[in-house]
């Protein structure tokens, strides 16, 4: 076991050494972490949420999140995609969030690009899971930031108008979002995301 990639916790299980530092943490990688998801109203939350982190840790957006999702009509595209400079206005005063224009800005302008997206491929999740890469391939790349998979995907983003989408971003959300398995081997739930994946149907446009 890698003293690096794992820590056990007081429960005596091995955990990716990440989530370490808190409880919630740990909860949201046990729960949530590499867990396949098709909803496209989660996978919308979390492209929003990853813009947010950028410059910060995920642990600061992770403790902001029921604020985020107050703020932001718990980011149904079709609310948010309504919003206005009124809105802007109202959640750069929202303490309870980032207060970022422009990260703010975006998540308005990625609803309506969000909207356009399902009309195009049927679903967030249909779009998405097409650049979901091969497990075996993946799993001999070791530790990375990025990958060919997270950098077409962040060009098909761009092009279609999102912002705050790049590769390193997407690959967080892959990571997130069951796309890749990135638990590390040691980690005890690493077996519980690869169950997971091969029983998940890929969502089809």
């Amino acid at each position: 076991m890698s003293a690096l990639s794992v820590f056990t916790g007081p429960d005596g299980v091995a955990r990716c050494a990440w989530c370490q530092s808190t409880p919630a943490y740990r909860h949201y990688h046990d729960s949530e972490w590499g867990m396949p998801v098709a909803d496209d109203r989660t996978l919308f939350e979390k492209v929003c949420l990853e813009g947010f982190q950028c410059g910060l840790s995920w642990l600061t957006i992770l403790n902001k999140r029921e604020a985020f999702r107050a703020a932001f009509a718990n980011f149904e595209c079709e609310a948010v995609a309504r919003f206005d400079e009124a809105d802007v206005a109202r959640l750069l005063e929202n303490a309870g969030i980032v207060r970022h224009r422009a990260k703010i800005e975006s998540t308005i302008n990625n609803a309506r690009r969000a909207l356009e997206l399902r009309a195009e491929a049927g679903s967030l999740a249909a779009f998405f899971w097409r650049y979901e890469p091969d497990a075996g391939e993946h799993a001999r790349r070791g530790i990375v930031t990025e990958t060919p998979e997270s950098v077409a995907l962040s060009k098909a983003l761009k092009k279609r108008g999102w912002r705050f989408v790049g590769p390193t971003t997407i690959y967080a959300l892959m990571q997130a979002m069951g796309l890749v398995n990135d638990h590390a081997p040691e980690c005890a739930f690493r077996e519980k995301v690869d169950a997971a994946r091969q029983n998940f149907i890929r969502p089809r446009g």
